[in-house]
């Protein structure tokens, strides 16, 4: 990477410290939306892509496979290998990064203005004509495999899998994201083709753009990039159906320390009430603040390093989840603390100095989120995923403020349900009875 790029990409963006974003929504002479922020201080420009689909597309025999196609977006295009498109993009001062995940596959890129033009026929060709070697299939599928192999060992990752497994029954949500071994371990070419095929296409494409770059500009070049892609694909799922119960279960697994993951169902993001569930899941247990689970488990007892809990709101079903680690004889004490401050949640609601409290914080760390073109292109497309409106950006902490002591207390009835909480216990546990045996 150039020492040009090296020093432009660490410049916070001043300009957005405010919040007063001019974002702007660009149709492609295509038919393809853009939200699009105009930055020309800085010669870069970011560009993010959000494919919906992801790996809730994947058949069941085949999990793992848009992993794994996502993997190899960047092993080469065209005419050139996996070295020679690497060679390219240094050449041009460009990063690119691709990610397969459950409700989508994204693509971002972050450029020199000058270079904009070539840097975009480089990453056109990966998404469009991606060359998909046999070589580069078997040693990518092999990283995928020792990941997967270390995950397995991962009571973290064996907790979150258990509980997905639990609530979303046969839905895709209840499939590992990155597959299993045996069904890693037989993905072949076609099969990493198939992905492709089904999950990039234009009409799922949800893209945002910051930087040195014009509303005239921004289409022609969203166009050029997704030029190589089909149209449509398959049907989408149907939303799951979230199986709750007040369910404890522990999967054994020799570990000095256990980890639980809690939760039920949650709410969507385009609820009316999401910006105050948010609100009430950052007092209960959001990370950075002085949360409850935080102040009782952490703090008063030391029971663990760490207790969070989040709004867990995706395209097909909902959760408000939270996660701990604690030693084994402790675990015990740790999720009977955590049932304890559900129900008083639930009962009990917040008081006005902990919303006071939380506004403040809420509202000041928001700007934290706009410190680069890259971040804020993250959020544009974010954004739109969840049906938010042009100007959420400059009205969300204004909404943030007018939430009453009364509103939220009334939510917390709703969210909260202690009846409902299922808890997954991942290690030896002492003094824990499993209930669903």
């Amino acid at each position: 990477m150039s020492m040009f790029f090296r020093v432009f990409v660490t410049v916070l963006l001043l300009p957005f410290a405010g919040l007063a974003m001019d974002i702007q929504e660009v149709t492609t002479p295509a038919g393809t939306t853009v939200w699009l922020v105009e930055e020309p201080s800085i010669p870069i420009i970011s560009v993010e892509v959000e494919f919906k689909g992801g790996a809730v597309l994947d058949p069941q025999d085949k999990l793992g496979a848009t992993v794994l196609m996502a993997g190899l977006l960047e092993e080469g295009s065209n005419d050139l290998d996996s070295t020679g498109f690497a060679a390219a993009r240094e050449d041009l001062a460009a990063r690119f990064s691709y990610d397969g995940n459950r409700d989508g596959v994204s693509i971002s890129a972050t450029m020199l203005s000058d270079n904009r033009d070539a840097t975009i026929d480089l990453l056109a060709g990966a998404l469009g004509n991606p060359t998909f070697d046999e070589v580069s299939v078997a040693r990518v599928r092999a990283q995928v495999l020792s990941n997967l192999q270390s995950e397995l060992t991962d009571p973290n990752y064996i907790g979150a899998l258990t509980f997905r497994q639990r609530v979303f029954g046969e839905h895709p949500y209840a499939n590992p994201t990155s597959g299993t071994p045996e069904t890693v371990a037989a993905l072949t070419r076609d099969d990493v083709v198939a992905a492709h095929r089904r999950s990039l296409v234009r009409s799922r494409a949800v893209v945002g753009v910051v930087g040195d770059i014009t509303a005239a500009e921004v289409g022609p070049m969203i166009d050029r990039l997704l030029a190589g892609l089909p149209e449509d694909g398959p049907d989408l799922p149907a939303r799951a159906t979230i199986t709750d119960a007040a369910e404890l279960e522990v999967v054994p697994l020799a570990t000095p320390q256990s980890v639980a993951v809690f939760g039920h169902e949650g709410i969507e993001r385009d609820s009316p009430d999401f910006i105050a569930a948010y609100v009430l899941n950052t007092i209960m247990g959001g990370g950075g603040f002085n949360s409850r689970l935080g102040e009782e488990i952490r703090e008063k007892r030391g029971l663990t390093y760490g207790i969070y809990a989040y709004l867990a709101s995706a395209d097909y079903g909902d959760l408000l989840l939270g996660s701990v680690a604690s030693a084994n004889n402790r675990m015990a004490e740790v999720v009977g603390l955590v049932q304890e401050e559900w129900a008083k949640m639930a009962a009990e609601g917040v008081t006005a100095k902990e919303l006071a409290d939380v506004k403040r914080y809420i509202t000041g760390s928001y700007p934290l989120r706009f410190t680069s073109n890259g971040a804020i292109a993250n959020s544009l497309v974010g954004m739109q995923l969840a049906g938010l409106p042009l100007d959420y950006v400059d009205t969300r902490n204004e909404q943030v403020e007018a939430l009453t002591l009364e509103e939220i207390n009334a939510l917390a009835t709703r969210l909260y349900r202690p009846d409902a909480l299922r808890v997954v216990i991942v290690g030896q546990p002492e003094g824990i009875a499993d209930t669903t045996q």
